[in-house]
């Protein structure tokens, strides 16, 4: 109710702010003075992990990336290879041993050089505090040497480096301190100044960033949860630019007034299966949901064509994606008879089955902030029950509480960037092990677990992209997973702003080359 009631008040604002006339030109001319980006963001909140730009909480670091604060020592090019940032180069001394060298001229905004010694600060305290982090990276030693660190792991770490160029990997200066608002000191374009969770979030210019000059005095980023107010943000000049908006909303933008940067991701839509959930323990149910969600009618009539329809959890640009592996395709007849056969009938006739007295009914939970998502459900809901099976959904911004109540829920459908680092090996390790994350259903799978063990130590990038297709099929074959689409992600700006750019791994939004027309 409470995020209901933020949402009006900003939709009464904006349109009374447009009848008295609050966009004319003395604000024009005010915003004009100071350079001030307004960038307008769905996903930016608590409801999504990220509550804060420290990339050192849960999910926070995909903030701190986004808005220019942090930086990794690796970042990803346009085709997705890894290149040095902070970092000025690296060699592997032996399978445990990396040796980083960094830039000579790089420094955080609290005015402190970035040196060895910074970045062993910085990364120890990733891992002390950071559950994935440890896992990922199995760092045992860190030593640092001028502007070379040196770092060795547990155990044999192919990707390491990749792990690196995750959000979390930005650096920051641990002696300038994390504030109790969650803002941290970063080498990026800009720096935090003030943050209002779930609010706002206001940046100044790095007036001494190390690559380039910003082009903005000032980034003030909204988080506006509600996709019809962000539309109209947009619209009335309250905001710059925007991601996240309705794809509804996107024909309005489509003219000389505005900017649509768009680029193919890895983000996946899919559901997770509860193999806690008595139903769900069920093969041929699993089996069913999967032969049951009609992905490319999601695809081209809900998403109106801005996505793709996936197999696994990769998509089609990656050699590991897309057709290398095989999953059930949509088939309602199909679904039909494997229930049939499963003893799943409707003696009743109320279109819903049942067995042994219990209707054949799967709880659905899902959250609002990915505008997708309840689309998703409710594009389920349908085609399931049209082949016998009742679907009720939850959709909730408490969803990260639920998810980790196995009696709370059947199936969950989520979203994420499934190869944000280019390597297959994130997906497996933070959903589908023993010890992930999140491993929302419970699922657990001898051989993928094995096939891990070899992965976890192969360096060879061929073998990698086998074995990735090896543990993709694992999955799918056991149905523990439905994957739905991969998304096209979209970002829009007015027609007086260059440079807010999409980026296939969703980490780089706003930059250095982010600036006014002139």
């Amino acid at each position: 109710m409470k995020r209901c009631a933020k949402v009006l008040v900003l939709a009464f604002g904006l349109w009374l702010g447009v009848l008295t006339g609050c966009n004319g030109p003395e604000k024009a001319a005010a915003k004009e003075e100071k350079k001030t980006f307004v960038f307008g963001d769905t996903t930016f909140n608590p409801e999504n992990e990220e509550p804060d730009v420290n990339p050192h909480n849960t999910y926070a670091g995909w903030a701190c990336i986004r808005y220019g604060i942090g930086e990794t020592l690796f970042r990803y090019s346009d085709s997705m290879e890894m290149e040095p940032w902070l970092a000025a180069g690296y060699e592997i001394a032996d399978e445990l041993t990396w040796i980083i060298t960094l830039r000579d001229d790089v420094a955080f905004t609290s005015g402190r050089k970035m040196d060895g010694e910074a970045v062993k600060e910085c990364l120890e305290h990733l891992i002390e505090v950071h559950d994935r982090a440890r896992g990922d990276l199995m760092i045992d030693t860190i030593t640092a040497d001028g502007q070379t660190v040196t770092i060795k792991t547990q155990a044999p770490k192919p990707a390491l480096l990749n792990y690196l160029s995750d959000p979390y990997g930005c650096m920051i200066d641990m002696q300038a301190g994390i504030t109790a608002d969650g803002i941290a000191v970063g080498t990026g374009p800009y720096r935090a100044v003030s943050l209002v969770s779930g609010e706002e979030l206001k940046l100044e210019k790095n007036e001494n960033y190390w690559n380039g000059e910003p082009g903005f005095e000032e980034i003030i980023v909204r988080a506006i949860s509600d996709g019809d107010t962000l539309t109209m943000a947009l619209q009335s000049g309250e905001i710059d630019g925007a991601y996240g908006l309705p794809y509804a909303s996107y024909p309005l933008f489509q003219n000389e007034d505005y900017t649509i940067s768009g680029c193919a991701t890895s983000r996946a839509f899919f559901v997770h299966m509860n193999f806690e959930s008595p139903v769900i323990q069920e093969a041929a149910v699993r089996k069913a949901l999967a032969m049951g969600i009609d992905k490319e009618g999601f695809v081209n009539t809900l998403l109106d064509g801005n996505g793709y329809a996936a197999a696994g959890p990769y998509p089609a640009n990656v050699p590991f994606g897309g057709g290398a592996v095989k999953t059930e395709g949509y088939d309602p007849e199909g679904a039909r008879r494997v229930l049939e056969n499963a003893g799943w009938t409707d003696s009743d006739g109320d279109g819903i089955r049942e067995k042994n007295g219990k209707k054949l009914e799967i709880r659905w939970l899902t959250y609002p902030s990915r505008q997708e998502l309840p689309l998703l459900g409710e594009a389920a809901q349908a085609a399931l029950k049209d082949i016998g099976i009742a679907v009720s959904i939850q959709c909730t911004a408490d969803h990260n509480r639920l998810r980790r109540d196995p009696g709370a829920w059947d199936v969950y459908a989520s979203a994420m960037v499934t190869a944000p680092t280019g390597d297959p090996e994130y997906f497996f390790t933070t959903h589908c092990l023993d010890g992930s994350s999140a491993n929302n259903g419970r699922y657990h799978s001898d051989r993928l677990e094995e096939l891990e063990k070899e992965l976890a130590e192969t360096f060879d990038t061929a073998r990698r992209g086998e074995l990735a297709v090896l543990m993709q099929q694992a999955i799918l074959d056991d149905n523990a997973f439905i994957f739905c689409s991969h998304l096209k992600m979209s970002m829009i700006s007015r027609a007086g702003v260059t440079g807010l750019t999409a980026h296939p791994c969703d980490f780089y939004e706003i930059t250095a080359d982010l600036a006014p027309v002139d």
